[in-house]
């Protein structure tokens, strides 16, 4: 059974800054906290069929996966999925306009892929939740105040 986890976040930029920062993942450790490296897969510019490695700190280690773009449509809405640990991982990131800035609102469905995972699922999920929820408020918090100082320094 797959788990589904939404996180939320409101920042005063428009949401083509907020989507160019989010969707640039060449650069994101120059402006995400919790990410410690980023290797291109694929060349070119982002789009559908786009693969990259993150590496980030969860749980005190580094821990790196692979992901691929499998929906972009910019400046609205990007979809990364990844397979790891015997799950497969979906998260779509919607950019809303909001009151003069932008909402971004992340859903992650998480849905195990072997025996294993499917009988350990549901406490690793529970788990996984609040650290998972953690890294990505504080990445959308990152991404916000890289887009707000753009807009600030008229870039």
């Amino acid at each position: 059974m797959a788990s589904v986890l939404k996180i939320e976040h409101k920042c005063a930029a428009p949401p083509e800054r907020v989507f160019a920062l989010a969707a640039d993942f060449a650069n994101m450790t120059d402006h995400l906290t919790g990410v410690t490296k980023v290797e291109m897969l694929t060349g070119g510019p982002v789009a559908v069929g786009t693969r990259f490695r993150e590496t980030r700190v969860m749980f005190g280690k580094e821990a790196t996966e692979e992901m691929f773009v499998t929906a972009f449509e910019p400046p609205r809405s990007y979809t990364v999925e990844a397979l790891s640990c015997g799950m497969h991982y979906k998260s779509i990131l919607d950019f809303l306009p909001d009151s003069g800035g932008t909402r971004i609102v992340m859903t992650i469905t998480a849905t195990p892929q072997t025996v294993m995972t499917k009988i350990t699922g549901p406490l690793m999920g529970f788990l996984m939740k609040g650290a998972m929820r953690k890294a990505m408020l504080q990445d959308f918090i990152d991404i916000g105040a890289a887009a707000e100082a753009q807009s600030t320094a008229g870039a």
